[in-house]
């Protein structure tokens, strides 16, 4: 545990806007020092103890054992993309035996960089899960948001037909795991005033499972140098004697520099590769903000001629014109890098970040090749679940499977698989 945190880390941690933390100072809220040498603003552990949702980073604690599958354990994942869930339930020791994907490039990229696993491209309806009943421990996907049609009753598989989480419930329905996850933006907590999000729990309910109450994941306390933000929905069967536990949090965090320099994260500095460039207009409006800044660094004209009607509307609306500095997590990657709304400006130079850059921040591996043009690439890895938060899970599944197989049967310790050997370390 630090003694002091930098600005830049505060805000990650508490999700704030750097301007926050100033007004909070001002307010007498919180309270900060002066670096010696360069004066930046510096801020006590013991000043931050006040904000529950980190107190964790200030509590000595035993850190949850990483565990071994003490048998195979198997994996199917719908709405797979370009396999960051996927591999991050991989390296955490489990078994792929399907993967669902309707996008031809996120497949390829699939079956490029795992060439054994069982990569299905099409609509997912037209899937027949019925010859995986009750040999699969684990059942996942990454369903889109949508909403529901409600009729003043308590909402039930059958009303969710046409929706992909439909999809999602069908294959539960027809696998019966005993363990399915969900996961998601964190807008849909909110989809629908939570309507929705409860109608899913609702389903899975009907369905069998026992559904632990959604959490809201921050991948910068699981490893990623980013502040992404994924809300995950267990399902344990019921009947069954599992006990998961959601993943500890990480005290250490990373930042841009972590995902593209040498270092704990990367054992070598990201390697070149394509990416987008700014038309000649945005180049001159991207060199003018400084590293962390954005567009209410630019003078006030340019600011108004740039932002045009989103000038006077409320929000701090920090992803436009955004540069990223060094010293911070990354903003949450979007699509594309470069459209006016989620600008992901490099520290140094002034352009979006490369593919290999985009990827780094999502912790994949230099070695996972990405199929398709370029702007498919980006989305690709734009949508994708962050390797180290997903590995994260993953572990938390093992541990509450070890344990749920250690009581039933005496499993010999010779028959613990060895885990695949990946260039990202953890």
């Amino acid at each position: 545990m630090k003694d002091v945190y930098k600005l830049s880390e505060v805000a990650d941690m508490l999700g704030v806007a750097k301007e926050t933390l100033r007004r909070w100072e001002k307010s007498g809220k919180l309270i900060s020092e002066r670096h010696p040498i360069n004066n930046y603003r510096l801020y006590k552990s013991s000043d931050l103890k006040q904000f529950e949702k980190i107190g964790f980073m200030f509590k000595e604690k035993s850190k949850q054992k990483d565990e071994t599958p003490i048998k195979k354990f198997t994996s199917i994942e719908l709405f797979a993309g370009a396999g960051g869930l996927a591999l991050g339930l991989e390296k955490a020791g489990l078994d792929n035996v399907l993967l669902s994907e309707i996008d031809k490039n996120a497949c390829e990229t699939l079956r490029r960089n795992r060439p054994k696993w069982n990569v299905i491209e099409g609509d997912v309806a037209k899937i027949d899960f019925t010859p995986y009943k009750g040999k699969v421990d684990v059942l996942t996907g990454g369903f889109p948001c949508q909403a529901f049609s409600y009729a003043g009753k308590r909402l039930g598989f059958e009303d969710a037909r046409g929706t992909l989480f439909f999809e999602f419930a069908r294959a539960v329905k027809e696998v019966q795991p005993l363990i399915c996850i969900g996961e998601n933006v964190r807008g849909l907590l909110q989809h629908e005033n939570g309507k929705t999000i409860e109608g899913m729990v609702s389903i899975l309910d009907e369905l069998g499972y026992e559904v632990i109450p959604p959490r809201v994941l921050k991948a910068i306390f699981h490893r990623v140098p980013q502040k992404r933000e994924r809300i995950f929905i267990v399902g344990i069967k019921k009947g069954v004697d599992i006990d998961f536990e959601w993943p500890e949090q990480d005290s250490e965090l990373f930042t841009l520099k972590d995902a593209l320099k040498k270092g704990k994260l990367f054992k070598t500095d990201v390697p070149e590769s394509i990416g987008q460039t700014y038309p000649k207009s945005k180049r001159e409006i991207m060199d003018l903000i400084p590293p962390g800044g954005y567009w209410r660094d630019l003078p006030l004209e340019l600011q108004k001629s740039y932002m045009k009607g989103s000038f006077h509307l409320g929000g701090g609306k920090t992803g436009m014109a955004r540069r990223i500095s060094w010293d911070e997590a990354c903003l949450t990657l979007t699509c594309s890098p470069a459209q006016k709304q989620t600008e992901r400006c490099h520290p140094d130079e002034t352009r979006p970040f490369t593919v290999r850059e985009y990827a780094r921040i999502q912790t994949f591996p230099d070695s996972w090749d990405f199929a398709g043009a370029l702007t498919s690439q980006y989305a690709q890895i734009g949508n994708a679940v962050p390797v180290n938060l997903a590995l994260a899970m993953g572990k938390s599944i093992v541990r509450a499977l070890n344990n749920y197989y250690r009581e039933r049967v005496d499993i010999p310790t010779k028959s613990k698989p060895k885990l695949v050997d990946m260039q990202l370390s953890i």
